[in-house]
């Protein structure tokens, strides 16, 4: 099977537990320490299998295969999408069974960077996400006071809207916000402005 490595964690003698996102799961496994092992990273994609134990209750990864992008030896891309996938483990953690949404977003991401810039891929896959979860705010209300936003506005963690004097933080046209939650679209938007809603999104899924 196919997966995306979002999670590592070292334990004993150098062994590691991986959490693995798949197209419909999300694995905790256990990875003995070998030097015959293939090398192994958060965000990498992987072929695998999983070796049940009635031992133990996490199964063991082994036969690790890693699926190469194109742009895995850019280390601005590589470094932009390792921090993204890194918050997807606080996001799904706690689930097993998961649709293959999160799986195919990631795919196609994977493929939008190697022609686009990745800081725009990625925020324009968060925004994917978001409406995918029902938790974009295409209603433009200010989280704080409530109340409608009709031109200058902010966003904050989850790129939910305010008003600039309600969150006191960096605001946009109105219709830029539009055009990227409707459009899915940073064309309108320079490099410090992507640049701040980059930082936004790195404070969590």
């Amino acid at each position: 099977m196919q997966g995306y490595i979002i999670n590592i964690n070292n334990v004993k003698d150098e062994d590691l537990i991986v959490s693995i996102l798949t197209s419909n799961n999300f694995y905790t496994t256990y990875r003995f320490y070998g030097a015959r092992h293939s090398l192994i990273n958060v965000g990498f994609k992987i072929d695998f299998e999983l070796e049940t134990n009635m031992k133990s209750s996490i199964p063991r990864l082994k036969d690790v295969l890693q699926i190469s992008y194109p742009w895995i030896q850019d280390s601005s891309k590589l470094y932009c999408w390792q921090r993204f996938l890194k918050l997807f483990y606080p996001h799904l953690k706690d689930v097993e069974e998961i649709e293959d949404f999160y799986f195919d977003l990631l795919d196609e991401l994977a493929h939008k960077m190697v022609k686009q810039s990745p800081k725009r891929a990625i925020i324009e896959s968060y925004v994917k996400l978001c409406e995918h979860e029902g938790r974009l705010h295409k209603e433009y209300e200010c989280l704080l006071c409530e109340e409608k936003i009709l031109d200058d506005i902010s966003i904050v963690r989850g790129f939910q809207p305010t008003h600039k004097k309600c969150s006191y933080s960096k605001s946009y046209k109105l219709v830029q916000i539009q055009e990227l939650f409707e459009e899915k679209s940073l064309i309108n938007f320079n490099e410090e402005e992507v640049e701040y809603i980059w930082h936004i999104l790195l404070q969590g899924l």
